[in-house]
């Protein structure tokens, strides 16, 4: 029986609601915790990374786990509950961190609720996509759905990059105008400096210190206040102004200093009013400040606001993502799932193992999206230090805008279009050679010195096109795999073959994060982003550090030939290894379409047999 309306808009809702959650969660999460709940950089690095050691062996473990559950509901959808459920439970809490903890309290706090979400997340993550194979025919109604779950999963997560923080802003301005513990403090003695940016907004060096005084009123909640704080242009409000006597002085044609048109960072303790204070101007304002001139800074912070936006919007996304998830397990039958007898954990995985099909596109997935990840993880220090220029943020975030409404436009309409006159192995062809064709024009473009952004939207389409396609592609090569691994294994492993494809993807991106941390330190390319950290505790010996720091060793240079070496890296080596992924699945996939009906057929004769 095929499909109607009901089940494939019951499942796409359901991929809207799964990917809302993940963009909130991937997104905003080193944000909230760091920006916002104080937690230093390394330390939710440190986290993440044990985050992600742990889904190695959780991933495939959650899906034999699933593959070996028997209920009258069948074995993904209890799953899909409880794991959705959960989640969403997890999420809300994740982002509902309470103010009050202390420094490792907040630490313990942010590592035991982000470990929990990842085990939650895969409890219901590899379920959803399992359950494909379990629902469907092979053939094009398998790609249809597994063309509209990442269609879907898409606009979810378009969903939350578009509205998280408009909604945040206006959900914590709500809830923090009821909030009555807002004060005042005067900071009364606090070393203020100017730092010189470059057009690459890294520090150039240059600093002077602002000696003839400093005025600042800081607004904020009074649990703001209970320990050393610090505040910057992402967390506050703020409006600095200079003035020579009486006369309030022009700053290269700026009479007022914001967040609009300059940055800083403010690390004080309250109980003694004092601290530091490091402004970041460009050159032209830095060459225009005298360091007699007095300084006056009037700063609101938007912390409290922040974090009450989070949390209520977490709550939001939280519901929503629930309930789109129960559409799903209430319209979504499942059809195909075989009656075996239950495997222990080892034996699902020498089930896998005997699956060559399965493990050719593991292979191929991980080479795939390593190479894809190789090129996003370098592609900032592309605009920031290769086409470089005082716009490259405004350039780089263009160019991921494009290549995500691509990736969006790709699934929903060029796969469908090729899928008319092309076999699924045909269509994986022309994808690898055009993202091998967008990367040598990206070369190119970058070896002949092109400086706009526009031109690169080329190379840029062909990229990213590809990717949207072979994301596609790989989910129905993987529920192909399943039924196959049936007739050669006499059972259906979904949970595990999917687990597995949850598993490569993460498996790739550390690789790739790998290879661009070498490239990085070979080329001695780095990013000079504000940062610091505490030093023996203290913010406010960290923000001395950091600008004894930079003038110490004045600007961040890069080499014609680092910058040579960085376009090489993210272009030619991921070329070499989508042609070994090309060549690993060419010699190794073997389940045509014409395969895949014998297949269907010799399934279907199997059952009536058994029934």
């Amino acid at each position: 029986m095929k499909l109607g309306f009901k089940e494939k808009a019951a499942y796409g809702i359901g991929a809207v609601g799964k990917d809302m959650v993940y963009m909130l969660s991937a997104s905003y999460i080193l944000y909230y915790y760091q920006d916002i709940m104080g937690v230093s950089a390394w330390v939710m690095g440190i986290i993440l990374l044990i985050a992600r050691v742990f889904d190695a062996f959780n991933d495939p473990l959650m899906g034999a786990i699933v593959a070996g559950t028997k209920t009258k509901w069948g074995k993904f959808r209890p799953w899909l509950f409880i794991g959705t459920l959960t989640n969403a439970i997890v999420l809300f809490f994740m982002f509902a961190a309470p103010p009050a903890l202390n420094g490792k309290g907040m630490i313990a706090y942010a590592a035991i609720f982000y470990i929990l979400w990842g085990i939650t997340y895969t409890m219901m993550d590899i379920p959803y996509w399992s359950m494909v194979p379990a629902f469907t025919e092979s053939g094009k109604e398998r790609e249809a759905m597994s063309a509209l779950g990442r269609t879907c999963a898409g606009v979810g997560s378009a969903i939350i990059t578009i509205v998280t923080i408009l909604a945040v802003n206006a959900l914590g301005s709500m809830a923090a105008g009821k909030n009555q513990n807002v004060v005042t403090v005067n900071l009364k003695e606090a070393t203020v400096y100017a730092v010189e940016l470059d057009e690459t907004l890294a520090p150039t060096g240059n600093v002077k210190e602002i000696t003839g005084g400093f005025e600042i009123a800081i607004t904020a909640d009074k649990s703001e206040f209970d320990s050393e704080t610090s505040f910057n242009q992402s967390n506050s409000e703020y409006t600095l102004t200079f003035t020579n006597g009486s006369d309030q002085a022009d700053i290269a044609g700026e009479t007022e200093l914001t967040k609009d048109n300059t940055s800083l960072d403010i690390a004080f303790n309250p109980e003694n009013e004092s601290g530091v204070v490091a402004v970041y101007l460009s050159k032209a304002q830095y060459e225009a400040l005298n360091e007699n001139l007095v300084a006056m800074l009037t700063l609101s912070s938007t912390k409290e606001v922040d974090r009450l936006g989070f949390k209520y919007f977490s709550l939001i996304v939280a519901v929503m993502f629930f309930v789109f998830i129960l559409i799903t397990c209430i319209f979504i039958k499942e059809k195909s799932t075989v009656d075996v007898k239950s495997a222990k954990i080892g034996d699902m995985f020498k089930a896998l193992l005997q699956n060559d099909q399965a493990m050719a596109m593991v292979v191929t997935i991980v080479l795939v999206n390593s190479a894809i990840y190789i090129t996003s993880n370098l592609l900032i220090y592309f605009f920031k230090y290769d086409l470089g220029g005082s716009s490259w943020q405004g350039n780089y975030t263009l160019f991921n805008t494009f290549g995500g409404g691509m990736q969006i436009l790709a699934m929903c309409v060029i796969f469908p279009i090729l899928r008319k006159f092309f076999t699924t192995i045909r269509i994986f062809y022309i994808s690898i050679f055009s993202a091998v064709g967008g990367y040598v024009i990206l070369l190119i473009m970058a070896l002949t010195g092109v400086d706009s952004v526009y031109p690169f939207l080329v190379p840029g389409f062909f990229i990213f096109a590809a990717v949207g396609v072979l994301n596609v592609l790989v989910t129905i090569f993987l529920a192909n795999t399943v039924d196959y691994g049936e007739i050669k294994n006499n059972r259906r492993d979904e949970s595990v073959i999917f687990s597995m494809q949850t598993f490569v993807v993460k498996l790739a991106s550390g690789i790739a994060a790998l290879v661009a941390a070498v490239s990085l330190s070979v080329f001695s390319i780095s990013s000079s982003d504000a940062t610091y950290e505490a030093v023996e505790g203290s913010l406010i010996q960290g923000l001395k550090q950091y600008i004894s720091d930079i003038m110490a060793n004045g600007a961040t240079v890069v080499s014609g030939s680092s910058v040579v070496g960085l376009r090489f890296v993210m272009t030619v080596l991921p070329v070499v290894v989508l042609v070994i992924g090309f060549l690993v699945f060419k010699s190794k996939y073997i389940l045509t379409d014409e395969k895949l009906e014998e297949i269907s057929a010799q399934i279907k004769e199997r059952r009536a047999a058994e029934s």
